[in-house]
């Protein structure tokens, strides 16, 4: 895989930093939508002839993660073209590509993604949301937790689990429910996370969909949920990477005009040195989540897979690194609204909880990668 970023990719993060600077930390996230939708960066990775890009995963990262490190990360860019534009680009209809993907690459229509539940966790065969068949049309039936954005999106891909008629076993298949199903209900979850885009808790109550709302093939199963996964991953890499640079960028900031003693507290190893740290581990991380989105947009699902779960663990490590090593470095001041970093606090956390938790990569890498007998 190339090391070194082509030209084109240094002259999008450029175009996108300036976009995201102009913007800033209070920016408004409708209008900031509106405007990267305009300029193609929604959709860079979405197929040309739907509307997009022509770009993958590698192209969306660099927007993603440009934009968090100017303080202007927009969280639905990791579920709506990246988990749900990438599995309709690949698995859906025609109908489907038509309906869906311009409107997504052009930021007029947005998608939710719906996969965890109160009681599966992070163990997707546990996933209790069935659909079965009536007539022609699908029953969906079930609830889920840490949604996010479904306030602001058109519709919600749905993850349930169909019978298979061969062996009655339960697998795993993909459904689009607009937000206006009835029977299809939502509940805001109250968070100490301070980010515009909200949580919700949904209940499916039989809600009726048509056969066309199924994504891909029934059959198809894993292979359809990991094709939106592997990005889920990589894009939350992306996010913590961005958020990352941020804090430190601030905090360098603040060490290089700060004065005690008539001398500059940057000046000082014991402030130095961890920022230079921080920086090293932030650069590490971008090395990997690069790798899986290069893996992945050649098609390389397996690889690409064990890359983008080690992307998203060395990014969520760094980010909270970068994080506290930047509140500390500004003292008092790191605390206050006015410098706007303590609340990344909070948010850097959740690179380390979401989409999956770090012990479950562990768990990942201790049996997929090194061969060793799983623990549960």
């Amino acid at each position: 895989m190339p090391t070194i970023e082509t030209d084109e990719h240094k002259a999008l993060r450029t175009a996108v930093s300036a976009l995201g600077k102009r913007h800033g930390r209070d920016y408004d996230r409708e209008q900031l939508w509106s405007e990267a939708a305009k300029l193609g960066y929604l959709g860079v990775n979405l197929p040309e002839e739907y509307g997009g890009g022509g770009g993958g995963i590698a192209e969306l990262s660099i927007v993603l993660e440009e934009l968090g490190a100017a303080g202007a990360p927009l969280l639905m860019m990791i579920v709506s073209p990246a988990i749900c534009g990438t599995v309709i680009a690949r698995f859906g209809t025609e109908s489907q590509k038509q309906e869906w993907l311009p409107a997504l690459a052009d930021g007029t229509r947005t998608m939710a993604f719906g996969i965890t539940e109160p009681d599966a966790g992070s163990n997707s065969h546990r996933i209790t949301t069935t659909a079965h068949r009536d007539g022609v049309d699908w029953l969906l039936t079930g609830r889920k937790v840490f949604v996010s954005g479904v306030d602001i999106a058109d519709a919600t891909l749905i993850v349930g689990r169909t019978e298979d008629s061969r062996t009655g076993r339960l697998k795993p298949c993909l459904f689009i429910v607009p937000r206006d199903a009835p029977g299809f209900g939502r509940r805001r979850i109250e968070m100490e996370l301070n980010a515009q885009e909200k949580q919700f808790e949904l209940t499916l109550d039989d809600v009726r969909l048509p056969a066309e709302a199924l994504v891909g093939d029934e059959d198809a199963g894993l292979l359809q949920l990991f094709a939106g996964l592997n990005p889920e991953r990589i894009m939350t890499a992306a996010f913590a990477i961005g958020m990352g640079r941020y804090a430190l960028s601030q905090a360098i900031a603040y060490a290089k005009d700060r004065t005690v003693w008539n001398t500059p507290i940057g000046a000082h190893q014991a402030i130095a040195h961890p920022l230079a740290q921080a920086h090293i581990d932030l650069e590490l991380a971008r090395l990997m989540m690069q790798k899986a989105a290069h893996l992945y947009d050649e098609g390389d699902d397996v690889a690409a897979g064990e890359a983008a779960n080690m992307a998203k663990y060395a990014a969520g490590e760094a980010c909270v690194k970068a994080v506290d090593q930047a509140v500390h470095t500004l003292g008092g001041n790191g605390l206050t609204r006015e410098f706007g970093i303590a609340s990344l606090i909070t948010a850097a956390r959740v690179a380390r909880i979401a989409p999956v938790s770090r012990e479950m990569i562990l768990n990942y890498v201790s049996h997929q990668t090194l061969g060793l007998p799983k623990s549960y």
